[in-house]
């Protein structure tokens, strides 16, 4: 008796386990769902798309890794890979040198502390192509506000087309990024700040420490997933830009603010080659992986660090 009655509490279990499973499965189901029809299945199109010759009209064919190897002798895509990794390491720079101080700012309560966190992180609810708008209109020579301003008030003898050669246009560019993104990333580095036990500042403190030392003995080490996740989407953000440089500078002055994206939807949508603008997104999501691979290596927990 007593083992009928311990097997049918065994085969409960398991029908409870696998009801559970399957309660599981169902609820994680839509999101499973989604991430099939809008990554899964359009990634594994592309891939097959780069191996084919596959012009917006007419027929496709096969042609293997012919795209790959055009890829190579693409000196134009090499050039505007060079320029994203130049954009994406100074702007990435940018971005942080402006969004930590902001996080430290508004990490405690403090006077108007939620209004300073709105204002800052105001503009990351901006649409990339609304805010590309705003300030190529900001920018223009004519009727913008900058130039016309600066010349109004005497600061300058003439208007000055910021857009016009490459420097003053680059570093437009990144000004309305920064403008753009810090307040996000700026969030983000706050909830790090806010996970720090305040009992080994505390500590810190009491043993003398000075608030260099403490933030680079306390703060640091314990933000390292924070600054991994920012990092990560600010990098990746950065090689994918598109809007603004589409939007404000249309890869000018003369192609030298070509994004790789760029190239890609030129290629894709201007050339109509569909064939080779899958296989430079194919290459391009493979250098993404490995920076984002890189990064998470370089800022993994060291040992023993909780």
């Amino acid at each position: 008796m007593t083992t009928i009655t311990a097997t049918t509490a065994r085969v409960r279990k398991r029908v409870g386990a696998g009801r559970r499973q399957w309660i599981g499965l169902l609820y994680v189901a839509p999101a499973v769902a989604l991430v099939m029809l809008f990554f899964v299945i359009p990634l594994g199109m592309t891939a097959w798309m780069s191996l084919h010759n596959w012009p917006l009209m007419g027929e496709h064919s096969f042609i293997g890794l012919g795209n790959y190897w055009a890829i190579l002798r693409d000196t134009r895509f090499w050039n505007a890979l060079r320029f994203t990794g130049y954009y994406t390491l100074i702007v990435t720079i940018a971005i942080f040198a402006v969004a930590f101080p902001l996080a430290i700012f508004i990490e405690r309560p403090r006077p108007f502390t939620n209004l300073y966190r709105t204002m800052f992180f105001m503009p990351a609810v901006v649409g990339f192509a609304s805010a590309s708008l705003l300030w190529s209109w900001l920018l223009n020579v004519d009727s913008g506000l900058f130039s016309p301003a600066a010349y109004d008030l005497g600061l300058i003898d003439k208007k000055y087309n910021l857009l016009a050669t490459f420097q003053p246009a680059f570093w437009s560019i990144i000004a309305m990024v920064v403008w753009k993104v810090a307040g996000f990333t700026m969030i983000i580095l706050m909830t790090g700040l806010q996970s720090i036990p305040q009992d080994l500042q505390e500590a810190a403190v009491i043993d003398g420490a000075g608030p260099f030392a403490r933030f680079r003995a306390i703060t640091l080490p314990l933000m390292r997933r924070t600054l991994a996740l920012a990092l990560i989407l600010s990098v990746a953000g950065s090689i994918l830009a598109f809007d603004q440089f589409y939007i404000i500078l249309r890869g000018g002055p003369r192609n030298q603010t070509l994004t790789a994206v760029y190239w890609i939807f030129n290629q894709s949508f201007v050339s109509f080659k569909l064939g080779y603008g899958a296989a430079l997104s194919m290459v391009l999501l493979v250098i993404l992986v490995a920076l984002s691979l890189i990064q998470l290596w370089l800022l993994r927990k060291p040992e023993g660090l909780d």
